[in-house]
């Protein structure tokens, strides 16, 4: 194997990181949809864009004039990556290097002007703000959506589907499997909604050193107005109360708001691997004809997918405990998040590219309703317990969930139906003989006693349709 120092001669397998050669890097759509901000070409873009607009609300308050602003514009767009590394190497300070590289890019009479009355932070924490906000509306939120509507459509469509419920591993009482998808259209749909709120809601800084206007007080007689004219290109509020950085609960809330939504997503894939369980065999992923499932064992057809999703939520949920040690910043600035800032990105690629896979799997998603049956069937004679113990109680049984905890023993010995039971007692029979018609069937039948799960299941998925704006 040839080795190589040539920077411009790797690919993507000389990536240290997994979500570059496997995750991202495969992914053409993903690419076009994250590259723009979420690599390292995207942060020195947004950067530069804080930069620009730093000199056009210079221009705006009559510090320099038009052209001045119009030449650094042109000027950051012809500055590489490449340069400003190559500066940073030389200077070793990164937003100097990008400031002296483009300011080589314009002529002199505009270079004065660059990076005027800002600090760094003002630049690095304005353009990740702009950077998170941007690719949220682009690509996370889109994805998010698409994910939704998917599970809307399954719930919709299994809404009527039997499906026994399952409590710590064990049967429990009837659902639908439309209801159980329901749920997750439920958790999913608001964490929808926290992660567009959190992301509108991150701020930029152009306060200075130390956040208290210093530098632009010598220029205006209030520096706020140049903030804000700074921020509105880039469509930010200002942080109330900024030091060198920006207050860091912003960016805490809406990596939460992340790592939460990719919990939600890890829940659904871990319920359908399970579900997925030779034993259960109630779901199955799509198999393509040519898929491998193991390389020993030509039969298997493992969960992988749904197993990738958990995996990838197992190597990002510790990343929040570092986004929480991120608050703590001595005085006005330290530089004990300026490596781990760098890795927020990840946690953004690792959330759309898993909501993406999910998408595509539950839209492909097999479902048996026969083999839901079946293992409804496993304790279809012990089911009608609970409601006989309710109707009971409520018919004036002064002990009745022993009285049926009991019957319930009884029909596990002897293999008969709880009803059965019920129907042969003689102590029961003055309380069974309240019951309505419509409760003596349900007994009969546990396969009625479902609630209102598929009513449910629709009131559900009607309710995010409306509050994320989904079409139909």
């Amino acid at each position: 194997m040839n080795e190589t120092s040539d920077s411009s001669r790797m690919s993507i397998f000389d990536c240290v990181s997994p979500l570059d050669f496997r995750y991202y890097g495969q992914d053409l759509q993903l690419q076009e949809q994250l590259g723009p901000y979420m690599t390292e070409r995207g942060r020195l873009s947004a950067e530069l864009r804080v930069e620009v607009a730093a000199v056009q609300a210079l221009a705006k308050l009559g510090i320099c004039g038009q052209d001045i602003a119009e030449e650094v514009r042109g000027g950051a767009e012809r500055v590489t990556p490449e340069a400003v590394a190559a500066e940073e190497q030389r200077i070793h300070h990164n937003i100097r290097a990008l400031v002296n590289v483009l300011r080589a890019e314009v002529p002199p009479p505009a270079r004065p002007y660059i990076h005027l009355c800002l600090t760094s932070f003002d630049v690095i924490d304005t353009a990740a703000a702009w950077r998170l906000k941007t690719v949220t509306q682009a690509a996370v939120v889109p994805q998010l959506l698409e994910l939704e509507k998917v599970l809307i459509g399954l719930s919709r469509r299994e809404k009527q589907t039997l499906q026994i419920g399952r409590t710590h591993g064990q049967h429990a009482e009837p659902i639908t499997f439309g209801f159980a998808m329901a749920e997750h259209v439920s958790r999913l749909g608001g964490r929808i909604e926290a992660v567009k709120a959190t992301a509108d809601n991150l701020r930029g800084k152009i306060s200075g050193a130390v956040g208290a206007y210093n530098a632009s007080a010598l220029f205006f007689e209030d520096p706020r107005q140049f903030e804000r004219e700074v921020l509105d290109q880039l469509g930010l509020e200002a942080s109330p109360h900024s030091t060198q950085i920006v207050e860091p609960e912003f960016i805490t809330d809406y990596v939460h708001a992340l790592i939460s939504t990719l919990g939600v997503v890890a829940n659904l894939a871990d319920d359908m691997r399970h579900l997925q369980r030779t034993e259960i065999a109630e779901v199955a992923e799509a198999f393509e004809a040519k898929q491998v499932g193991s390389s020993t064992m030509p039969h298997k057809r493992n969960p992988w997918n749904f197993e990738n999703i958990k995996s990838m939520w197992k190597a990002f949920v510790p990343r929040m405990q570092t986004v929480y040690a991120d608050q703590l910043c001595e005085h006005q600035r330290d530089l004990t998040n300026s490596a781990s800032g760098r890795f927020l990105p990840e946690v953004v690629v690792a959330l759309v590219s898993s909501a993406k896979r999910m998408q595509q799997i539950m839209s492909r998603l097999v479902t048996d309703p026969q083999r839901m049956r079946e293992n409804f069937r496993m304790t279809e004679g012990l089911i009608a317990a609970e409601p006989a113990y309710i109707l009971l109680a409520a018919h004036g049984h002064p002990d009745a969930h022993e009285v049926v905890r009991q019957l319930t023993l009884e029909a596990q010995q002897t293999g008969q139906p709880v009803v059965e039971l019920l129907e042969g007692s003689e102590e029961l029979a003055p309380y069974l003989r309240q019951f309505t018609e419509t409760q003596q069937a349900l007994l009969r039948d546990p396969a009625l006693y479902t609630g209102i799960a598929a009513t449910k299941a629709e009131e559900i998925c009607d309710l995010w349709e409306q509050r994320l704006g989904l079409v139909r």
